[in-house]
């Protein structure tokens, strides 16, 4: 891969201080995205089977009677980060179809374990109470403790279930 096709990772992080930044600013609120997607779900959710909905209590906040799930700031936000990131992709010419994995794993596997991976980082984020860029980077910038504890579990985490993986990503012997 073209390095060039890369934004420099120290630009990129300034920028994205930057944003956070203006986000608290200009919102109150930092930056997120499990939050939003878990709107996604719960106003389809809502249409499927609405009584559980209404009876809730953690659901019928969001979008019990008439409340709309996708009238909220961190859904418009998600929205924004999905369009800047394929705005971004097609900037850099990086928009095209494929499965991106190591000499020992399928494309099959792969999209197996990366939905795997999902649906346990959701989980783990609605009981954190937050993913990794609302903890991690919104919780870290205003030095919630209980964010600096998840960020440093997280990356423990990653570290050590890597040494699990990582013979998927080498090449054949």
């Amino acid at each position: 891969m073209n390095k060039d096709k890369y934004w420099n990772p120290y630009v990129g992080g300034a920028l994205l201080g930057i944003l956070l930044f203006v986000t608290f600013l200009l919102t109150g609120h930092g930056l997120g995205s499990s939050g939003g997607v878990n709107r996604v779900v719960v106003a389809v959710e809502d249409v499927v089977a609405p009584q559980h909905v209404d009876e809730t209590p953690y659901l019928a906040q969001m979008a019990g009677g008439d409340r709309d799930p996708l009238d909220h700031w961190i859904v418009w936000q998600v929205a924004g980060m999905l369009a800047g990131g394929f705005v971004s992709g097609l900037a850099r010419k990086r928009v095209r179809l494929e499965t991106y994995h190591g000499p020992k794993i399928s494309s099959h596997t792969r999209w197996l374990m990366a939905l795997l991976g999902g649906v346990l980082m959701g989980y783990g984020a609605r009981m954190a109470r937050g993913c990794t860029s609302g903890q991690a980077l919104s919780g870290g910038a205003v030095l919630s403790t209980g964010s600096w504890a998840f960020t440093a579990a997280v990356f423990a985490g990653g570290f050590f279930l890597a040494w699990f993986v990582r013979r998927l990503w080498q090449p054949e012997e």
